[in-house]
């Protein structure tokens, strides 16, 4: 029976699939919940099927940019299977495919079960946010639930430059032009230039890949835009040691300079699989800029305290380490303490905190999950809450803060 990848791409989705992998010599390999799996009733799949496939999912001129480059980045859309993210390339001389599931709806920050504090982050006027996290950990997904997060809440100009474009964003509040590399510009950096020619308020950039990229973000939230951006890092530090280690020594103070003074908050993001084996759940790190961690980004010897800050943070600020985030999600019995500490930055920091082990001063920053979790599973006495009740009433003041100066700017 021919391979018909258009049936596989609609049970694929049903099936709630977030990859397809395709080779010649071998089955379909799906991945679920981060497990990859041959589909059995498909034989092995011939340099035919997979000619067949490109022929479905390009046109001639994509075709000849693949025969060329040897590799292809595009967006494919199937009438009642959504859209899709695909790289097509060359492996041992023949054709592959990888095929990413692109959900048809956008899920909001708190279905994503990410921490509230992005959405205030989101409703940031200017400044630089990173979204990080290796590859397959739901960057673009959180990206998306912060674009349209902005959307629903405020009237603002938003341009997106994506490679390929993923979600597809309906106007609410907002206008929104979404740019893909290829076809409505030929590069990050040139639809990152142009855009400040567009009148926008919010910028999106799917990518910082390279030094121009990177220095003309920074030039746009120097200049009064929101920038939202990702990149391939595993923290907050590695993130800030990435972007100025791109450019030349002789540029690296200002660009410190200019990055200490930009950056609003840097979200990095891994998915561990739920203790039930059936989903993953996010475990996030969240730094956001203070006047401490922007002095920890001028002085490269400081840069080593920057973890301890965060940990120092929720109060006011919302700020978490993984450790904290695996912590909470460990204790309130979304993740076994196995995945937690598989999944942690610091597996012996996070064990002892798991056995209770801490100081008097950082047993103060620890508590707050707990308490969270616990009262979230109904198991914390009313008395017993006074750390999380603090937290409350700080983000209640500062929340209303928000609303107050969105309504006198008439937003």
């Amino acid at each position: 029976m021919k391979f018909d990848i258009r049936e596989l791409l609609r049970s694929a989705r049903e099936d709630d699939v977030s990859d397809i992998h395709l080779k010649v010599g071998a089955p379909p390999v799906l991945r679920k919940d981060g497990r990859l799996m041959p589909v059995k009733d498909i034989p092995a799949l011939t340099s035919e099927d997979l000619w067949n496939v490109v022929k479905v999912m390009t046109d001639e001129k994509q075709r000849k940019t693949l025969e060329k480059m040897k590799g292809l980045d595009i967006a494919y859309e199937l009438e009642n299977a959504g859209r899709h993210r695909v790289n097509i390339f060359f492996q041992k001389g023949e054709l592959a495919v990888a095929i990413r599931i692109i959900p048809s709806v956008i899920r909001t920050i708190r279905e994503l079960n990410l921490p509230p504090v992005i959405e205030r982050l989101a409703l940031e006027d200017r400044g630089l946010i990173l979204v990080t996290g290796v590859a397959g950990m739901g960057k673009s997904t959180t990206l998306a639930a912060m674009i349209d997060y902005i959307n629903e809440n405020k009237s603002s100009r938003i341009l997106t430059i994506e490679d390929p474009i993923e979600y597809v964003f309906t106007d609410k509040r907002s206008f929104i032009s979404q740019r893909e590399v290829g076809i409505d510009t030929p590069s990050f950096h040139q639809g990152l230039k142009e855009a400040l020619r567009q009148d926008p308020n919010v910028i999106m950039v799917g990518e910082m890949r390279d030094l121009e990229t990177i220095q003309t973000a920074l030039q746009a939230a120097e200049t009064g835009h929101l920038v939202l951006s990702t990149l391939h890092t595993l923290d907050a530090k590695e993130s800030i040691n990435r972007i100025i280690s791109v450019f030349p020594g002789q540029m690296q103070n200002e660009v410190r300079i200019q990055l200490s003074s930009v950056l609003k908050a840097v979200i990095s993001q891994r998915l561990v699989p739920t203790a039930d084996g059936k989903n993953r759940v996010p475990a996030v790190e969240i730094m956001v800029s203070t006047a401490r961690i922007r002095d920890m980004i001028l002085r490269e010897e400081r840069l080593g305290e920057l973890k301890e800050a965060i940990a120092e943070g929720y109060i006011p600020y919302g700020m978490q380490t993984f450790e904290q985030s695996l912590f909470y999600l460990w204790k309130k019995g979304l993740i076994t303490a196995e995945m937690a500490l598989d999944y942690a930055t610091n597996r012996e920091n996070l064990e002892l905190r798991m056995k209770g082990i801490t100081t008097d001063q950082e047993s103060r920053y620890w508590r707050i999950f707990e308490e969270m979790a616990l009262r979230e599973l109904g198991q914390l006495p009313e008395e017993d809450s006074t750390t999380l009740k603090k937290v409350e009433q700080t983000g209640n003041k500062v929340e209303k803060k928000i609303k107050n100066l969105l309504k006198e700017l008439n937003i």
